[in-house]
């Protein structure tokens, strides 16, 4: 009995849910089609120019295999060998960058009493010791950061579309109640505008099926090879199976937005508990701790002492500093961590 009043439940709500997707679609009476022009960059143009060749050779490297598929996931809009050639002059401009510091901090001392910028007294010899790192570290890390922006930018992008799965299913679960063709469900969600990143991804389903020619089956196994979410990707097979066995979709997608939600919940729970552990960290470290400092070096300033040949005055210039880094680091971190969320 029980089970009977939920089913009832959930059909109703699927209803509700039909009607107000029909009513926002009422609503947009004409489509509006626009035209996006994407002017040439010219410092990719240039890239191109320079590192076409050198980058062609590269591109079938087993090193660059795993960054093509991240660009392609990650909707950068690159072509794999356009990239490579940005990656090599970024890399390019670092060496020389990395050149003009290596040879300041050969000559000169950057300190934080004033003057800031002093001549050095040390034997060139030890000097270059000290600094020659510069040289390979700076364009080496360049170099590593490009290569891995394609990987970031495919996660980023699978937290959002993992965000928004859950509510478009519900949506799907709704639509598919009026038994339209399948393929029709990607277009409303697309029409309705509500999940950009979603929509994203089904825009390809239906290019793969208006302008490639594929039936529609094809095209969720063409499409789930390359997305970024894996749950999106498990989506298009599941939908892909159940289709050419005829399977219930309204039920499918019913169930799969119970799972989604769940999932979804789960990762809410555990971004809120590691966002109070972050705030607790920021509180002791960014919080606590200058406190702290600020009245030691009270008591330093009222006993005229200092630290080294350091003044009260430059402690206080490096607390300062130290505490906006270290605001800088726990922001970035935390959007980093975020996610869509």
């Amino acid at each position: 009995m029980a089970k009977e009043e939920e089913t009832i439940e959930t059909k109703k709500q699927a209803r509700m849910l039909e009607k107000d997707v029909i009513k926002r679609l009422k609503k947009v009476e004409k489509e509006v089609s626009s035209k996006k022009i994407r002017k040439p960059n010219h410092y990719v143009k240039y890239a191109s120019n320079m590192f076409s060749n050198t980058a062609m050779k590269l591109n079938d490297n087993k090193m660059f295999k795993d960054m093509k598929q991240d660009l392609i996931k990650g909707n950068v809009p690159f072509l794999p060998v356009t990239y490579i050639s940005v990656i090599l002059l970024t890399t390019l401009i670092s060496f020389f960058i990395a050149l003009f510091l290596f040879i300041f901090f050969l000559f000169f001392n950057f300190g934080a009493i004033v003057p800031f910028i002093t001549m050095s007294k040390e034997p060139i010899l030890d000097r270059l010791i000290k600094v020659i790192w510069i040289l390979p570290v700076i364009p080496i890390v360049t170099f590593i950061m490009m290569y891995l922006y394609p990987s970031m930018e495919r996660k980023s992008l699978e937290n959002k579309i993992n965000h928004e799965l859950p509510y478009v299913m519900i949506n799907m679960s709704a639509i598919s109640g009026s038994m339209i063709e399948p393929s029709k469900i990607f277009d409303i969600i697309v029409s309705t505008g509500e999940f950009p990143n979603v929509s994203n991804e089904f825009r390809k389903v239906i290019n793969e099926v208006n302008i490639h020619g594929f039936d529609l089956v094809s095209a969720l196994r063409e499409s789930a090879s390359n997305t970024a979410s894996k749950k999106l990707s498990e989506l298009y097979n599941g939908l892909a199976t159940s289709i050419t066995s005829g399977g219930d979709l309204p039920n499918f997608f019913e169930e799969r937005a119970k799972t989604f939600l769940f999932d979804y919940r789960l990762d809410r729970e555990h971004e809120t508990r590691s966002a109070e552990t972050f705030m607790d960290i920021y509180i002791s470290v960014v919080i606590a701790a200058p406190m702290m400092l600020m009245l030691l070096l009270m008591m330093i300033q009222l006993g005229g002492i200092g630290i080294g040949n350091l003044s009260t005055f430059t402690i206080s210039l490096l607390m300062v500093l130290g505490v906006g880094v270290l605001n800088v680091i726990f922001i970035t971190f935390l959007y980093l961590k975020q996610g869509a969320s």
